[in-house]
């Protein structure tokens, strides 16, 4: 492990396909090994491999809390939500150690600063005495990635993530502690588990989700080589078939990366996928009421040497 020393933590975006401009990674890197994950080759960058690299050789901030209370405090900041978790998992082992996340939870709670969370970690139940305070104010919702309920296919395919029944739990105490919690079918993955849509669902709707989304599989770069190699390795048999119908969901090739289409893809085969999710949905009664977080709490942090005001 060694340390990130970037002087600022707050990554700003203007993709149009997704509901935040803004967002924290505490972490570069991930322990949990998910071998689809999108965010490998990002370790490159680094001039480390987006393999093995990317889940052994982590960068922590550990000043990312003092970071974000200095950002917030800047005179032109705006609040709006930050986004958690959509890289890298913040709630990955090392966090257990390291707490950097609940230390910038403790400095968001602080600034009445509203967040959204996206882990397939059940040590995000740790932080539920400030998470429970702060959507008491809506200021923070939680989202658990499960991508599927098969322990083999998940220790596999998720070799050091929560196992799905972890998460399902997360799901359930995160409920009963009044956080709005999402369920993310994601990604889905044609011919391994795209079956599984509708009892993912139901066990998290049951566990108490009251929203839910997918995120169609997303093969960038280094991404659709170690795929295909693990594929190969696990499921030689499927091997041909998942690749031809990611290819009929993606314009024929192994990955589109075009705003609008890329988490859910197009053709027939993505219409059905998103069709069967939808009908899921309503049944289970899933996505009737969108959680909004709030910005009217947000009270800028005081800066260093900053005079308190008289009145």
């Amino acid at each position: 492990m060694a340390l990130d020393t970037s002087r600022k933590v707050i990554t700003r975006n203007d993709s149009p396909d997704i509901g935040f401009d803004r967002s924290i990674n505490p972490y570069r890197g991930c322990e949990h090994g998910c071998v689809y994950c999108f965010a490998r080759p990002t370790h490159a960058y680094l001039g480390l491999s987006p393999g093995l690299d990317f889940e052994s050789k982590l960068f922590a901030k550990p000043d990312a809390p003092a970071l974000l209370e200095k950002e917030l405090a800047a005179p032109d900041y705006e609040a709006r939500m930050i986004a958690i978790g959509t890289n890298t998992d913040p709630y990955q082992p090392i966090e257990r150690e390291r707490k950097i996340m609940r230390g910038i939870l403790e400095v968001l709670e602080r600034a009445g600063h509203p967040v959204g969370i996206v882990t397939k970690s059940a040590l995000v139940t740790r932080d539920i005495d400030i998470l429970s305070r702060m959507a008491k104010r809506n200021l923070a919702k939680v989202a658990l990635s499960v991508t599927t309920l098969d322990p083999k296919l998940a220790r596999t395919m998720e070799p050091r993530a929560s196992t799905p029944p972890k998460r399902l739990e997360a799901i359930k105490r995160l409920t009963e502690a009044g956080i709005p919690t999402t369920v993310m079918v994601a990604p889905v993955i044609p011919a391994l588990n795209d079956s599984e849509i509708e009892r993912i669902l139901d066990a998290a709707a049951h566990a108490g989700a009251r929203e839910a989304s997918y995120v169609l599989l997303r093969l960038p770069l280094e991404v659709r080589d170690l795929f295909r190699e693990w594929l190969m390795a696990n499921y030689p048999d499927r091997y041909r078939h998942v690749f031809t119908l990611i290819r009929d969901m993606r314009g024929g090739r192994d990955y589109d990366s075009q705003w609008g289409t890329r988490m859910k893809g197009t053709g027939p085969m993505a219409w059905m996928i998103g069709r069967r999710f939808e009908i899921a949905c309503e049944k289970l009664g899933l996505n009737k009421r969108r959680t909004k977080l709030t910005t009217d709490h947000f009270a800028k942090p005081k800066r260093s040497g900053q005079q308190l005001s008289l009145f």
